[in-house]
């Protein structure tokens, strides 16, 4: 095909298409992309006649991609970016008037501790915009992002799709929270006596904690796993209990009455929070300024720091004895 048969073609089409090819079920298209069930079909009988393939065989409930559709997706996806990014060169972005909808994927310590600070900025700055927020953590949120259910992720990252890109936010510093009236910190014997909280969105009743007292040849006592952190100011009231918590996290709960934040009595890995968004989307100017204001209100404060008076200036071989 050359340009030319591209009058051919309906982009429409083709974004029925690549969303077919990330949802395989007729029905969920039609959700994700707001359009009838029959609009679906009937979109996927013109792309049969326009690309002379089935693409697309039911088998139960789901709608198995032909080989031929698998090549097409191959070549159209990266095409389908470009085409977006130069779209967004094109519109301005104005804040203060626009009504665009924006899909966020955050993780449940970053949506707890640290959304509401972002959103009341975001209220004041663009108060028209609609913003829909997804939960999604480290194994989720390059699946979100590839199938295109958000624009913008922020959570722990691991591996992510060659079409991402990513920016540092602030570390993950593990924190202790316990709501007892003992004095003093806690020590690792009691730490590893006392029964253990953890969040998890899974189910798991291991994390780093675990794989660090390991190390040391210890173990605690997990007694419970919840899904989110905002059940833990309710379980541990009155209790024995310890939770291992961002340190974010562990800032927001404290003035609740009878909370205590204090460091864990190990050495914990400390991992970094960052901001994902697809490449195609990096050039968009409410992109931009979406990832602005996340950027400015989720990173971690810059704290003023004292600078030391000058010392007298040091006899040579003095100074190079204080180097050392």
């Amino acid at each position: 095909m050359n340009r030319n048969d591209l009058r051919r073609a309906d982009i429409n089409l083709l974004v029925v298409f690549e969303t077919m090819m990330h949802e395989r079920n007729v029905s969920r298209v039609g959700e994700k992309l707001f359009l009838g069930q029959p609009t679906i079909s009937g979109a996927l009988g013109r792309l049969r006649v326009l690309f002379d393939d089935p693409l697309f065989i039911r088998c139960g409930r789901v709608m198995e991609p032909t080989a031929r559709a698998e090549e097409i997706f191959a070549n159209l996806a990266p095409a389908l970016d470009g085409i977006a990014a130069a779209l967004s060169r094109c519109q301005s972005f104005d804040p203060r008037t626009s009504d665009a909808t924006f899909h966020i994927g955050l993780s449940d310590d970053v949506e707890y501790a640290l959304l509401p600070r972002l959103l009341r900025q975001l209220q004041i700055e663009a108060p028209n915009i609609k913003l829909i927020m997804l939960r999604v953590d480290q194994q989720q949120i390059s699946q979100r992002l590839f199938n295109g259910d958000i624009s913008v992720g922020i959570s722990h990252t691991l591996e992510l799709p060659a079409s991402a890109r990513r920016k540092g936010l602030r570390p993950i510093r593990p924190t202790l929270l316990r709501f007892d009236a003992r004095p003093g910190p806690l020590g690792l014997d009691e730490f590893c006596r006392r029964p253990h909280v953890v969040v998890s969105s899974v189910g798991n009743t291991t994390d780093d904690t675990d794989h660090a007292l390991s190390q040391l040849g210890r173990q605690r006592k997990v007694v419970l796993s919840v899904p989110q952190f905002s059940a833990l100011p309710g379980l541990l009231g009155q209790s024995d209990m310890l939770a291992i918590v961002p340190d974010y996290v562990a800032k927001a709960m404290s003035p609740v009455a009878g909370m205590r934040v204090e460091p864990a009595p190990l050495q914990l890995p400390v991992h970094e929070l960052s901001m994902v968004w697809r490449a195609a989307a990096h050039a968009d100017s409410g992109q931009r300024w979406l990832r602005s204001r996340c950027s400015a209100f989720l990173c971690e404060p810059v704290e003023l720091q004292v600078v030391p008076k000058l010392r007298p200036a040091l006899h040579s071989d003095q100074a190079l004895l204080a180097a050392r």
